[in-house]
């Protein structure tokens, strides 16, 4: 059950209704975040001039996929990750930087709020916003509460026929489903010493097809049960509302690329509202083994 999501524009993630088209440090010490416990990933090692080589190549994706007709189309691609296993009072909070003409900008204020009340989060990083943004991708980087996750190149939705959500057309065939997902997973392994777990798409759409396609990448296709800023359009109250609402096992998407917004407010409002009744956050992949 996705609450508020198919009729609401994931703005920061580009498309109609106020959302734009969009185009192609030094470690710091693990702190005890609530609900994370020990770090499950390393921390960053140096960047690195190696080559870095997908599990499968461009050819091997085109041969094996590229004739395929996909089934669905949405939010709820076969395998896709929509919330966490059944786990009482537990919500991970995820938080797209999507790049580009959809936002390039960096909410300092909300991540500075997560640090204070160390509050872990999983955070969708696409390429573009890593290169406009690179001592905060550092910084990020570097410290256990959160994890970075792959949002992609161009920020496109991940489609094996071109198809469009909310106005921005997909990925064409196999082969650009394989740069979409590629691109920025051979950027963050280079600059992580490690190949990033997750995958989300921009605005989350995703068909069948392009779904195996990120399994056969070593990635999970993460969507969302909660749409907790209506792509970073929301007013802080309606965030505070949408993320209030959010129950055991919720994987909750909002934005981090647009500071102008009410997502900050709205997340600081939230958190400690949950928090009071019991709830803990974690990063994905403290539940997603």
């Amino acid at each position: 059950m996705l609450a508020a999501t198919a009729t609401s524009a994931l703005a920061g993630c580009e498309g109609p209704a106020g959302v734009t088209s969009g185009r192609p440090s030094s470690s710091v010490a693990p702190r005890a975040a609530v609900g994370s416990g020990t770090p499950s990933h390393p921390p960053p090692a140096a960047p690195t001039a190696a080559p870095v080589v997908p599990a499968v190549t461009r050819a091997q994706i085109v041969a094996r996929y590229g004739r395929l007709k996909p089934q669905t189309w949405g939010f709820d691609a076969p395998g896709a990750v929509r919330a966490l296993p059944a786990t009482q009072r537990v919500i991970a909070l995820t938080f797209d930087a999507c790049g580009g003409l959809g936002g390039s900008g960096y909410d300092q204020s909300l991540i500075d709020f997560l640090r204070q009340r160390e509050v872990p989060a999983t955070l969708f990083l696409n390429s573009r916003w890593i290169d406009a943004n690179p001592a905060a991708f550092r910084r990020l980087a570097g410290e256990p509460l959160f994890e970075i996750a792959n949002h992609g190149t161009r920020h496109r939705p991940l489609s094996v026929t071109g198809r469009s959500a909310y106005g921005i057309t997909g990925t064409r065939n196999a082969g650009e489903v394989y740069d979409e997902v590629a691109g920025n997973q051979i950027k963050l392994t280079r600059l992580l010493g490690f190949a990033p777990r997750f995958f989300r798409s921009g605005t989350a759409y995703c068909d069948d097809i392009a779904a195996r396609i990120v399994t056969a990448l070593g990635e999970r296709f993460v969507s969302f049960s909660v749409n907790g800023d209506g792509g970073a359009t929301f007013t802080p109250g309606q965030v505070r509302s949408a993320v209030t609402a959010a129950g055991d096992g919720s994987i909750v998407i909002c934005h981090m690329n647009h500071p102008e917004r009410g997502t900050a407010r709205g997340i600081a409002a939230a958190v400690p509202r949950l928090l009071a009744s019991g709830y803990r956050f974690v990063r994905l992949s403290d539940e997603l083994r």
